[in-house]
């Protein structure tokens, strides 16, 4: 009898053992067992790098780091004497081209008008003696009272005589027109040519007043004032704050089937409370190769490449930032 209660008692541990192994075994595989994969993302806004055209030192900023501020408001001033110079230097090269061109339209002063004619008038008066002199000496000729070199002298002296006389009149009628119309139309290209200069010029000072392109919050200042800007280099940047969205990287066996248009629903741990928010898909596209999850040999798995999914708010989050985690709660 003795005998038979040790056996009892002995079989009685051995199943209490068996019973706590498995207990064990069960709850580390429950500890053990992954969990539901979670979907996890951020908050991302449009951007406005704010640079200007003109390089030059930066004179002041008219706003601080996380002030609002509205489209067209100046956010920084620059100050370029290369451009100022410039402008002076275009000023003094127009009014120069314009007074070539007044110049030229008006021609010939009065008084060099007057000595042009009187020029004319003298050499008219040479032609006609040295005309009257020609003809004596040829109708001597034909008398044969003088020698043939007689009468070339006194043809050349009335050829020359007379050529000296058109060219006085040609002078006084260009002093009386005025300058040629090629020069007249060279003069006018000139002078615009140096006006729409100075307005290119000009055209630069805006570039000194760089204003915000949309309503946003200043999220970052480079430079400081009183450094040097370069042309092109960022300077400033505002946030939109009304066009945020959430961004996802998510591996394609975890899409489970989402498509642009549909709605999901997003958690956001800054905001707190536990509260959902809805958020519709519209964008979806794979990442480049290096973002590819690579599976094992001996997994029986395959290649995943990973997606980056965008969904923007069905509604205006109150307090949403860019940067902010979103998590995926349920997709719809």
């Amino acid at each position: 009898m003795e005998r038979l209660k040790k056996k009892r008692g002995l079989l009685a541990g051995v199943v209490a053992l068996i019973l706590i192994v498995a207990g064990v075994a069960l709850a580390g595989l429950a500890a053990y067992r992954p969990g539901p994969a979670v979907i996890q993302g951020e908050a991302e806004a449009t951007d406005y790098r704010i640079s200007g055209k003109v390089p030059g030192r930066i004179e002041k900023f008219l706003a601080e780091e996380g002030q609002y501020v509205h489209k067209g408001d100046t956010l920084v001033v620059i100050d370029s004497p290369e451009l100022r110079a410039k402008i002076a230097q275009a000023t003094a090269l127009r009014n120069a081209a314009e007074a070539q061109n007044r110049k030229v339209g008006k021609g010939a002063r009065q008084e060099q008008v007057a000595a042009a004619y009187e020029l004319w008038q003298q050499a008219a008066a040479g032609e006609e003696i040295a005309q009257k002199t020609f003809g004596r000496m040829q109708r001597l000729y034909e008398e044969k009272v003088i020698s043939a070199q007689k009468y070339d002298e006194a043809a050349a002296g009335y050829k020359a005589a007379k050529a000296i006389c058109a060219s006085a009149r040609s002078q006084y009628e260009m002093a009386v027109n005025g300058a040629r119309q090629e020069d007249r139309e060279t003069a006018e290209a000139l002078a615009k040519q140096a006006e729409e200069a100075l307005k290119e010029a000009e055209s630069y000072l805006s570039e000194l007043y760089l204003t915000s392109p949309a309503d946003g919050a200043v999220t970052a200042i480079y430079p400081r004032a009183g450094e040097l800007a370069g042309q092109g280099a960022p300077l400033m940047t505002v946030t939109d704050l009304d066009d945020i969205w959430f961004t996802f990287n998510i591996r394609e066996d975890m899409l489970e089937g989402l498509r642009t248009g549909d709605r999901i629903r997003v958690r956001i741990p800054a905001l707190g409370d536990g509260k959902t928010w809805e958020a519709e898909v519209y964008f979806m596209a794979a990442r480049e190769s290096y973002a590819t999850w690579r599976a094992t040999r001996d997994s029986g798995s395959f290649d995943a490449r990973t997606f980056e999914v965008r969904a923007r708010p069905s509604e205006k989050i109150d307090g949403l930032r860019p940067g902010m985690t979103a998590i995926v709660s349920s997709m719809e």
